[in-house]
């Protein structure tokens, strides 16, 4: 018998649809568009899509999903934050007093690598992901300059964190749903 995981974007603004597709290109992997509460109660584990994170972060105020899913990622959700994902993600927004989620015992700057134009992609190994380079897309991306005992630290670029996974969840500076790699994608698909 085959298992089917259903696997949710979260589809308020982002690169969501990009999720969509490569989510799409795995087996027993069912994505779903989250838009709504009822959204959040019928998958498995949710991904928080690259954009602007202070527009996702109203928009689920404003949809009142901010309490539904950080009760759901509490209770053992798998989640992935890719860019934004990952501010909204994390325990502190460094020169910011405030948090969205507040779930990952990480530290993140926001721009961290700078404007749109300074945009760039390059490749590494992630050993606990694959032992084969993975091509990563950087976009006003963040870094993650602290992070607690329990995070580990997947990849790191010129010495700043870009990747790391506590628990049931991940976090990537990077946007690998702009690629044609669907390495990331079923590595969070197992968890």
């Amino acid at each position: 018998m085959v298992i089917l995981k259903t696997i949710g974007v979260l589809a308020l603004q982002g690169s969501y649809r990009e999720h969509i597709d490569s989510l799409t290109r795995i087996n027993n992997v069912r994505p779903v568009e989250v838009k709504s509460q009822k959204d959040i109660e019928c998958i498995d584990s949710l991904i928080i899509p690259g954009g602007e994170s202070t527009t996702i972060g109203k928009l689920l105020r404003e949809f009142n999903l901010l309490q539904i899913i950080g009760d759901r990622i509490h209770n053992g959700m798998p989640v992935w934050g890719t860019c934004a994902g990952m501010i909204l993600l994390a325990r502190k927004i460094i020169e910011e007093d405030y948090t969205y989620f507040g779930v990952m015992d990480i530290e993140v700057r926001r721009n961290a690598y700078g404007s749109q134009l300074d945009s760039f992609a390059c490749s590494a190994t992630v050993d606990d992901v694959s032992k084969e380079p993975i091509k990563m897309v950087f976009i006003r991306a963040p870094w993650i300059e602290n992070f607690g005992t329990n995070v580990d630290v997947l990849a790191s670029h010129e010495g700043k964190i870009v990747a790391a996974r506590q628990n049931k969840m991940l976090a990537t500076s990077f946007h690998p749903e702009l690629t044609d790699d669907l390495t990331f994608h079923r590595y969070f698909a197992q968890f």
